[in-house]
């Protein structure tokens, strides 16, 4: 595997740009915990019953089905909430942040996949648990570490992970959802691999475009299983609870469409990698470039200044047992040989 040198591994955004990002995750976050029904798109009707009036309130759902919901008697408190619509919205703000991050460098989602991760938030996947991961958690991982990626990879795979059963690393939601609906409401025809049973969607008109579902794998083995409150099957992989340890959160964005998402902290995100460069064989190998790739730009950034993260992460990976160790050294050796001046043996394995 031919050595890659760490200079252009990633360019340091400009202090403009780095702020940018900050204002749009704290309006992001502000805008997810203070919604209001200025937020909602859909208006108040009147119904008039016994001679007295009642309030409704009209939407549609993501899916397109008309809703109304009971609001209240026609009295003082209903009033405010009446004049509430016509207020901005909590998100009103986020289009503007948004355009001004993109403007000043930040990387942005590819259409198509923000949609995606947009309809999917709006069904409260990510509330229920969900967590971004694979490459457009990566992409998030330059915005919130002031960088731009030198080489980043562009994936039309967009992946998810869930903590399923292990519910010592679950979030803390209680909110069932219908994922699988969720995803048939974007119109786009994405099919699940095997009918009724797979956790991988895909666009017949469009087959680089995927959706994969992921979950730590427990003692039921490795077939996908259902997970009554997210309401879309899960596919077990080996060593994925590592990745969902200490969940924090990234807003993605594509235009004005602006996404809060779960994902793994970098530095786990980082390790997990030469996990899985450790356990690829065979003609799955060939892969591990890319994982490393990954891991050498993230190290290569956190190590500036958020070093004790990784080290912290390190003695947890290597703790959890001979498999588990053997591995990370294995993935830390190949990114020593990928990206000497990292220096990854020292730091990693001494």
């Amino acid at each position: 595997m031919a050595r890659a040198s760490i200079a252009p591994l990633f360019t340091e955004l400009a202090p403009a740009a780095q702020t940018a990002y900050a204002q749009l995750l704290d309006a992001a976050t502000a805008a997810a915990h203070h919604r209001s029904v200025a937020d909602l798109k859909g208006s108040f009707a009147a119904k008039t019953v016994k001679g007295r009036v009642y309030w409704y309130y009209q939407y549609t759902e993501p899916s397109g089905k008309l809703r109304q919901v009971f609001v209240g008697p026609d009295n003082e408190a209903v009033r405010k909430l009446r004049e509430q619509k016509d207020l901005p919205g909590a998100a009103a703000q986020l289009g503007p942040l948004a355009r001004a991050a993109a403007a000043l460098g930040c990387a942005q989602v590819v259409p198509v996949q923000a949609r995606v991760l947009l309809r999917l938030a709006e069904y409260g996947f990510f509330r229920a648990g969900g967590v971004l991961v694979g490459t457009h958690a990566f992409l998030a991982f330059g915005n919130m570490l002031g960088v731009r990626w030198g080489s980043a990879e562009r994936t039309q795979d967009v992946d998810f992970a869930h903590a399923g059963k292990s519910v010592s690393i679950a979030l803390p939601a209680d909110v069932a959802i219908d994922t699988d609906r969720a995803i048939d409401s974007l119109g786009m025809g994405f099919l699940p691999i095997q009918a009724g049973a797979g956790a991988t969607y895909l666009n017949p008109r469009d087959p680089q475009l995927r959706l994969d579902f992921l979950t730590p794998r427990h003692r039921g083995g490795d077939k996908p299983f259902r997970h009554p409150k997210l309401g879309v099957n899960l596919q077990p992989l080996p060593f994925m609870e590592y990745s969902l340890v200490d969940v924090q959160q990234a807003a993605l964005f594509s235009g004005e469409a602006v996404v809060l998402a779960n994902v793994p902290a970098p530095a786990r995100y980082a390790l997990h990698k030469l996990i899985v460069v450790g356990e690829r064989k065979g003609a799955y190998a060939a892969k591990s470039t890319k994982d490393l790739d990954q891991a050498g730009m993230l190290l290569a950034r956190l190590q500036e200044f958020r070093r004790g993260e990784v080290e912290e992460a390190w003695r947890d990976l290597v703790s959890r047992g001979k498999g588990w160790r053997t591995r990370a050294l294995q993935g830390a050796a190949a990114l020593h040989r990928r990206f000497p001046a990292l220096g990854a043996k020292d730091w990693l394995t001494g």
